[in-house]
């Protein structure tokens, strides 16, 4: 896999190498192995999916008892993938990193334990496909206005634009928000 740097050292965005020929293509989404070598030692405990249609956003979200690590695909369409700091002790805390995951590009996100995240479907549909390394669990998660000015998140739609669902349109000001 290839690693692209990121403004939040923590935060990754992986190319795996893509096999063409007459055929099609192949590649690895997941490679314990592979993810090792580049410090990504985690246990996955479970898979999600979603299909979404253009401009819904969802997130900001996280858990704050059982904390997700998240390693992010885009299996159809494009999304503007967004992982925002909460690590109280970081240097980065309160910024975020963003970044285009979609099928075309391949390119997968890696959040570590300490992040929100959230995405904007930039395409007409997108399936998003995710591991993570706890359990949902709907009493520890927490959600963080997605227009919140002190991030400085710059999505790309107008604002009127946007579809959210009611526990997304009703976020925690930043400043109010549970870190860890």
């Amino acid at each position: 896999m290839i690693v692209e740097t990121s403004p939040i050292s923590d935060v990754r965005i992986l190319s795996p190498r893509v096999f063409t020929d007459e055929r099609g293509s192949f590649m690895e989404t997941y490679n314990a192995r592979a993810l090792a070598e580049l410090g990504i030692n985690e246990v996955f405990v479970q898979d999600n999916y979603s299909r979404s249609k253009r401009n819904v956003l969802r997130g900001l979200h996280y858990q704050i008892s059982q904390p997700q690590g998240k390693l992010i695909r885009v299996t159809l369409g494009r999304i503007y993938d967004v992982a925002v700091d909460l690590r109280r002790q970081s240097a980065t805390f309160g910024q975020h990193v963003a970044t285009e995951l979609s099928a075309e590009n391949r390119k997968i996100m890696w959040l570590p334990v300490g992040f929100a995240h959230g995405f904007l479907v930039l395409s007409d549909i997108a399936e998003v496909a995710y591991k993570t390394t706890d359990y949902y669990s709907p009493e520890a998660e927490r959600t963080i206005a997605w227009n919140d000015p002190d991030l400085g998140i710059d999505w790309p739609m107008t604002r009127k634009d946007v579809v959210l669902s009611a526990k997304d349109a009703a976020g925690q000001p930043f400043r109010k928000a549970e870190y860890f």
